[in-house]
């Protein structure tokens, strides 16, 4: 490795790549060497393109170039814990895309790959990267609202192309692993905590895939997650957590748009409500927004694998967490196909 840069192969010519080719060019001691496919002529059109100076027509010449220090995956579902491990035997760094596999056991199996061979190994949930994330949790760790009740949340868009790996069975696609795996993710951090019981509904595809899912989740102390994520809604990103003596409201809780704007607007009881009027009057309370300009999370994932690798900094997300999160996501799984509520 480089002593000044972490150079980065990509494991495919998905379109998702569009997303990290420009954050790992901008971020400081990080370039983008190599990409490839399963087709030499697809990865070298695709080099041309992005102006990537190698192109492999496999993945495992890729693995082979000893030039390439760190591997961002983003290949279908079902094959992220056999290319995690196999970049891990390679002694390659590894951003995973989320979710980092279908099963916590593959979890489990590609942590100890990555501890064996001495590398870093992340998930690629984008907005747990960002300020937006780690202030909102330090303000619920501060008491801001008071404790917290109910957390909900919902990603939703709509999938149009035929073919697509995030309805193919076998790749274990679904709106779920795609877009609820944010929801869980978020409602798990905001509380820090895991949950102990979840229950899930569906509706699924001709091939069992689930197009919508609408996910609870039961949390320590009474707490309550709910969420709905779906390729078949207008698009819609929103997340609001209630506590006793406030509540936050997000407009862009996942932080998949770049160069947006993130509003984050918080209420507060204020002032006791005046006497004589109803309890449930709102009156009384203060409203505060904390706006995130020009938000770029991909940018702060790149940083932070970068820092990891070069530095020893802390992974923001630890391979425990990617495991009790896939956990969790499993059990809302069970809960749909076996239609009752799942211990955790």
């Amino acid at each position: 490795m480089s002593e000044q840069s972490v150079r980065w192969g990509l494991l495919s010519t998905a379109r998702i790549n569009e997303r990290l080719i420009p954050p790992i060019r901008t971020a400081a001691r990080s370039e983008l060497l190599a990409v490839a496919s399963r087709d030499q002529d697809r990865a070298e059109g695709y080099a041309a393109e992005w102006e990537i100076p190698h192109a492999y027509g496999s993945y495992e010449a890729m693995l082979a170039d000893p030039d390439v220090d760190a591997v961002y995956i983003p290949l279908p579902n079902a094959l992220h814990a056999e290319w995690a491990i196999r970049c891990a035997e390679k002694g390659k760094h590894i951003l995973c895309e989320k979710p980092m596999a279908t099963t916590p056991e593959d979890v489990a199996r590609m942590a100890g790959a990555a501890q064996q061979n001495g590398v870093i190994l992340q998930e690629a949930a984008m907005m747990r990267y960002h300020a937006q994330t780690r202030e909102l949790r330090a303000l619920i760790s501060r008491g801001d609202i008071g404790e917290v009740r109910v957390l909900r949340g919902m990603f939703t868009f709509t999938l149009t192309r035929k073919g697509d790996i995030r309805t193919n069975r076998e790749l274990e696609g679904g709106a779920l692993w795609d877009l609820g795996s944010y929801c869980v993710s978020f409602m798990r951090a905001m509380t820090a905590t895991e949950p102990v019981a979840v229950q899930a509904w569906q509706v699924t595809n001709e091939e069992g895939v689930d197009l919508s899912c609408m996910g609870q989740m039961h949390f320590p102390d009474g707490v309550m997650g709910q969420f709905f994520s779906s390729f078949a809604a207008l698009p819609c990103t929103e997340a609001e957590i209630v506590g006793s003596a406030g509540m936050v409201r997000l407009d862009v809780p996942w932080l998949n748009q770049i160069g947006a704007t993130a509003n984050v607007q918080i209420t507060r009881g204020g002032a006791a409500a005046p006497a004589g009027t109803f309890s449930d009057s709102a009156d009384h309370l203060q409203d505060e927004t904390v706006a995130y300009e020009s938000i770029n999370a991909y940018q702060d994932e790149i940083d932070n694998m970068v820092a990891c690798i070069l530095d020893g900094a802390e992974p923001v997300i630890s391979l425990i967490d990617s495991q009790h999160n896939i956990a969790a996501i499993a059990a809302l799984y069970q809960s749909a196909r076996e239609n009752r509520m799942v211990s955790l």
